[in-house]
């Protein structure tokens, strides 16, 4: 039932930027607004790869961490399935901007750049292709496309780092639902 799966979330998405709007907060999430035609098994392996990414970017979110343990998580994950991270867009700091810093790539070593404390609000989104890391922006100034037309997949989740741990603010219920994803 991936399309069932994807309804929902188109649903869900809709809901939680009409409260961050109601807040006076920006909100980052991104989703694919339909699956390709391409194999099930292929489009399936990709998505799933790139959901987990995400899932492990998350729970890399740990107190006193640092900010490319979350980089790192993600990178770690996708080119241990032969898959590339791409590097010219990055994740960021949200709130009421919807771009702030920090910028959180999607690749790197661990144990560098800021730590994460409480009150930190992150918009983590890796970008998975299945061929070159390299992208290109199309002429109406906004649509990126792969080099080598390879297939890509984004997912994005605007995070709450806590005392408790992280809470993702984009999820229905608010928790990461696979630490082990």
């Amino acid at each position: 039932a991936p399309l069932e799966e994807l309804g929902l979330l188109l649903a869900l998405r809709q809901v939680a930027e009409a409260a961050a709007s109601r807040a006076g907060l920006e909100l980052d999430l991104q989703l694919p607004e339909s699956l390709p035609s391409l194999a099930p098994d292929v489009e399936q392996c990709l998505y799933r790869v790139t959901q987990e990414a995400l899932m492990r970017g998350i729970g890399a979110i740990r107190l006193g961490g640092h900010l490319s343990d979350v980089s790192h998580a993600v990178q770690t994950h996708v080119e241990a399935h032969g898959f590339s991270v791409v590097r010219i867009f990055v994740g960021h700091g949200i709130g009421k901007a919807l771009h702030e810093d920090p910028q959180i790539p999607n690749y790197g070593p661990p144990g560098r750049g800021p730590q994460l404390t409480p009150g930190m609000v992150l918009a983590i989104e890796p970008m998975v292709t299945m061929g070159s890391f390299e992208v290109r922006i199309l002429d109406d100034g906004w649509t990126a496309v792969t080099k080598d037309g390879s297939l890509a997949a984004h997912f994005e989740h605007t995070i709450a780092v806590t005392d408790s741990g992280p809470e993702v603010l984009t999820s229905k219920s608010g928790r990461l639902l696979s630490r082990s994803a």
